[in-house]
């Protein structure tokens, strides 16, 4: 028995000397709680730190900059490395609101508001999405690639992967479904809801468009570049206008083909408007033969 006793000792004595027993890394010291409820876990994270309180950082240079930023929380490499005063702000991902020095702010993403410096009020989700913000306030994009290249425009809603993708300084715009109002640059105050909507228009402002593709078209209102005041309801209307305006088409198929300042319901034509009389005529048009 003492035989057994002393192997058993033994035995476990050089366990732990062997180096495979050892831990690879230290305990974290002091445990990543620091004063005035901050915490910090990874190389440089919160490293300026002054009389901010409430921070939670937590990766390389994570809130790096931030002093007196208080109630952020910075997950990822460079999240918020920029911040000094910002508060209210939360950067989840990579470089997520990296350049932020703002308040309430939401980045949830790689690269998501990764460039945004002033804009306050932001929610950014999947990645990339309002990458290139600045100044902009009041803005929200949901989707890979979502208000990517927006600076300036503000009061823009963006939901789906490169919806409003290319606006940069367009307001009040709403985009819901992939590339939806893909190529929009400005001035704004678009609706585009389905895919693809709205996909082609650049300076078109004030134009509404509901519905994908149908009766062989695409989206609605799919080709419009400059046309303003169009509304477009119903897969495919609409969707070879470019640069007409004061159209409306409701219906699969409507307006297809486009003649300027119509009102068409279905297949049948319901109002024209004459440019000499200056008035509308009544009557009806079967699209489809």
């Amino acid at each position: 028995m003492k035989i057994f006793t002393l192997f058993v000792a033994f035995t476990l004595a050089c366990l732990a000397l062997s180096p495979r027993a050892q831990a690879l890394l230290p305990p974290p010291a002091p445990d990543g709680g620091y004063p005035g409820a901050n915490t910090a876990e990874g190389t440089d994270a919160l490293f300026s730190l002054t009389s901010g309180i409430a921070n939670t950082a937590v990766g390389l240079n994570a809130l790096h900059d931030n002093t007196t930023g208080t109630h952020n929380v910075a997950v990822g490499a460079s999240a918020l490395a920029s911040n000094t005063t910002g508060s209210f702000n939360m950067a989840i991902g990579t470089d997520a609101l990296r350049d932020n020095n703002s308040n309430f702010n939401l980045a949830i993403g790689f690269r998501v508001l990764f460039m945004n410096t002033t804009g306050n009020h932001l929610t950014g989700i999947g990645a990339a999405a309002l990458r290139n913000n600045t100044t902009a306030g009041f803005n929200t994009a949901i989707g890979a690639d979502a208000l990517r290249e927006n600076t300036t425009g503000e009061d823009n809603t963006a939901i789906g992967a490169d919806a409003l993708a290319q606006n940069i300084h367009g307001n009040v715009n709403t985009a819901v479904g992939a590339f939806a109002l893909f190529n929009s640059t400005g001035p704004g105050f678009n609706t585009a809801i389905g895919d693809r909507t709205l996909f082609n228009n650049t300076t078109g402002d004030q134009n509404t468009a509901v519905g994908t593709s149908g009766f062989g078209g695409g989206p609605a209102l799919f080709s419009n570049t400059t046309g303003r005041f169009n509304t477009a309801v119903g897969g495919a209307a609409l969707s070879t206008n470019m640069d007409g305006g004061d159209n409306t088409a409701v219906g699969s198929g409507a307006l297809n083909d486009n003649i300027e300042r119509m009102v068409v319901m279905g297949s049948k034509l319901v109002f024209k408007f004459d440019e000499l009389l200056g008035a509308c005529h009544f009557h009806y048009r079967h699209k489809f033969s």
